[in-house]
């Protein structure tokens, strides 16, 4: 199994024609998502690598079946663009762009939650099911199944992650990029949630990093789960009040520290790396006593 996307998901690109939209449509339909759609307004008519473009969300709707939608569009446009998608009823709304203001990005999310729809991002790598489904950018060749579940706040960390799982055939689950930004939308205690029910997913890493609550309260949420966890907080040497890569990952009047959000999930019953390529083979011990 894979969670809230799999093989079955027709995806929407918003943007497919802009270089980012069409670089990754290729990737994702060489991944083997099933693209079936892509909004590019004042190009409907068109085809983008044999797949319609439509000029607006409604457009598409009304002649494709859409689960889930990614928004490859600048972040002065961004927000629209997911309101569109949600205002049409898509489910799962993958936001990629990054610098999207923080009162557009709170409009995002709030919508969502109101019209009961997940928002994955902003500023996302996106997510992938792995051998299913892969929405948004992440290289194609790290991701095999198997049984770990990944949720991460960093992209690049997540890739060396993974590769370095999938280097030892340590295939995942689902890997959910939850975005760096200060307003996300699935946080990581939804996606734990869905790891726990998930029945594929056996073992799951946790990725995060200095800035916000959100390692702390996903460390309350650890203690009830019967699956183990394994997490890397990034970030261990910053200095406090310097921004560190995402708009999320500072730390500010001593709050979001590296030492605290360690603390939280040690006592949770995590198990804390210090350096990526340790994940493997704490991974493998945790599966051989499954």
């Amino acid at each position: 199994m894979a969670i809230i996307i799999d093989e079955m998901t027709n995806v929407l690109v918003q943007g497919i024609s802009g270089k980012q939209g069409l670089f990754h449509t290729k990737q994702m339909l060489s991944y083997g998502s099933k693209v079936v759609a892509g909004t590019s307004p004042g190009k409907g008519g068109t085809t983008v690598e044999g797949i319609p473009v439509y000029d607006s969300v409604r457009a598409v709707i009304e002649k494709h079946r859409i689960d889930a939608s990614v928004v490859f569009v600048p972040a002065t446009m961004a927000k629209d663009a997911a309101l569109e998608a949600l205002e049409a009823g898509i489910k799962v709304v993958v936001v990629v762009t990054e610098h999207i203001p923080v009162h557009d990005e709170m409009a995002i999310v709030a919508y969502a939650k109101r019209v009961n729809s997940i928002v994955i991002g902003p500023n996302t790598f996106g997510i992938v099911s792995s051998g299913k489904c892969k929405i948004g950018i992440p290289p194609n060749q790290f991701f095999i199944p198997g049984p770990v579940g990944i949720v991460a706040r960093s992209g690049t960390l997540t890739y060396e992650i993974v590769g370095n799982l999938t280097a030892q055939n340590i295939g995942q689950s689902t890997v959910v990029g939850m975005g760096g930004d200060r307003v996300v939308g699935l946080t990581f205690v939804d996606v734990l949630k869905k790891f726990e029910q998930d029945p594929e997913t056996k073992v799951v890493v946790l990725i995060g990093e200095i800035g916000g609550f959100a390692e702390e309260e996903a460390s309350q949420y650890i203690k009830e789960m019967t699956k183990p966890i394994v997490a890397y907080i990034a970030g261990k040497s910053a200095p406090q009040g310097k921004q560190m890569g995402h708009a999320g990952a500072i730390i500010e009047r001593g709050k979001g520290t590296y030492e605290g959000k360690v603390k939280a999930l040690t006592e949770a019953g995590a198990k804390i790396v210090e350096l990526p390529f340790e994940v493997p083979g704490i991974i493998k011990e945790l599966l051989l006593k499954l």
